[in-house]
């Protein structure tokens, strides 16, 4: 405590970080928020940097710029080595942090379930870093292609593989089949357009697992029409970086595999053992608090609120995050002042996906609907979520430009990527702190 106030520490500057920094502003507590980068980053849009439809700096804001003005609160870009409960202090890189109140907002980072050889070959995209491999790996692999002097390597330059059918796989396939139909017959005249092929695979019998029955027939039948290979019902069991081996005994040449296959919590070391959950996430009550802590917190993709309602914790969206921060800034100027804290319940507005343009689907309650009405819904949804307005602008411009030119204008090679050979070389890295 310093100065009188209590110091509450946010890890994270995801959309529940920067959500509850935000309620705090002008309360009569001093706030600290760490993260890695320096820089907020709209997540649901990373796939379109990944395909070349944005540039980086468009999903990406400032986190000071986005609490200029705000007295009460200091950002530091630093990395959190491990938590240390006891003396109510954290170890980063830049020394040690104490705090009277500490959040855990570090959000989720890809879950590869043990499988080194798959996490060391696929192409995880949940920061804007490994987004930005990934755009750069397509178009090397494109290039490549053209001056590829045997069948198999080509098919392994011009095979996309998309593991894993929920809305990131679906609207990762979607945007690559989009850039095959109008871009790259434009860009590669010398490139037979037919041997490029995208693929999705999917465990379970359906795509959105979430959402409606509706919503998960039309997103396979858009793909479908969009030429995408959608596989159910099959798994992965390995991938050498060559040739990825489905459980069903059938193979795919691909020098390219995206995996959106799942999600694990970004956890901080220090914590008890008991408190982490399946999915790697830190169990919490009804009010965000975790297990095991009187002052230590929880809230996003890294916290699960198991009830009865909520047997698995609620679902990793940004929705969650957001509500969750909202209500933790309350509760927790009403635990420092000794007031009633309030129970979080979460509103769920509903889900959406695209896969390309004019399809879209759309989930609302009861309410469901696809095609060219619930795109439009899911642009202006994501427009209203985008932190700046510039963001919001550069987008839209972009948007209306590849609508009317059918054309995307960011397909650079900033940087050429190169996997690593070995998995301590650091392939990629989490969007999360850690």
């Amino acid at each position: 405590m310093e100065n009188g106030k209590q110091k509450i520490v946010i890890v994270g500057g995801g959309f529940g970080g920067i959500e509850l920094a935000k309620k705090l502003r002008n309360k009569n507590v001093d706030v600290v928020i760490l993260d890695k980068h320096n820089y907020h980053t709209f997540q649901p849009l990373l796939y379109q940097v990944a395909s070349g439809g944005l540039e980086a700096d468009s999903i990406a804001f400032p986190i000071r710029k986005i609490f200029k003005g705000q007295k009460n609160l200091t950002f530091r870009v630093t990395e959190v080595a491990k938590v240390i409960p006891e003396e109510n202090k954290l170890l980063t890189t830049i020394g040690a942090i104490h705090y009277d109140h500490l959040v855990i907002a570090t959000g989720s980072t890809s879950n590869f379930f043990g499988q080194a050889e798959i996490e060391q070959n696929a192409m995880p995209m949940k920061s804007i870093p490994e987004a930005l491999n990934l755009r750069s790996l397509i178009l090397q692999n494109l290039e490549a292609s053209l001056i590829a002097n045997d069948d198999q390597t080509e098919k392994e330059l011009l095979n996309f593989v998309v593991v894993g059918g929920g809305p990131t796989g679906v609207e990762t396939a979607g945007a690559l089949a989009e850039l095959k139909k109008h871009v790259l017959k434009n860009d590669y005249p010398e490139l037979d357009i037919h041997k490029v092929n995208i693929y999705l695979i999917e465990g379970s019998p359906e795509l959105l697992g979430s959402m409606s029955v509706k919503a998960q027939e039309k997103s396979k039948e858009f793909l479908e029409e969009l030429g995408v290979t959608v596989l159910t019902e099959t798994r992965v069991k390995s991938y050498d970086g060559r040739v990825i081996s489905l459980i069903d005994g059938r193979s795919i040449p691909s020098s390219t595999v995206i995996w959106s296959a799942g999600v694990k919590g970004v956890v901080l070391d220090g914590l008890k053992a008991e408190s982490v959950v399946r999915g790697n996430r830190l169990k919490v009550d009804i009010i965000n608090r975790v297990e095991g802590y009187q002052n230590i917190y929880a809230i996003g993709d890294v916290a699960a609120m198991i009830t009865d309602e909520t047997p698995n914790g609620h679902p990793g969206v940004a929705p969650v995050a957001i509500q969750q921060g909202k209500l933790l800034a309350k509760n927790l100027i009403n635990l420092i002042e000794n007031k009633p804290i309030e129970a979080f319940k979460y509103f769920d507005k509903g889900a959406m996906a695209t896969v390309g343009r004019n399809r879209a689907v759309v989930d609302i309650n009861k309410i469901h609907f696809q095609g060219v009405f619930a795109w439009f819904t899911w642009m202006f949804v994501h427009l209203m979520t985008l932190v700046g307005f510039r963001n919001k602008l550069v987008v839209f411009v972009n948007w209306v430009w590849s609508y009317f030119s059918y054309d995307r204008g960011t397909r650079l090679i900033i940087r050429p990527f190169k996997k690593s050979e070995s998995p301590e070389d650091g392939k990629s890295e989490s969007s999360a702190v850690h």
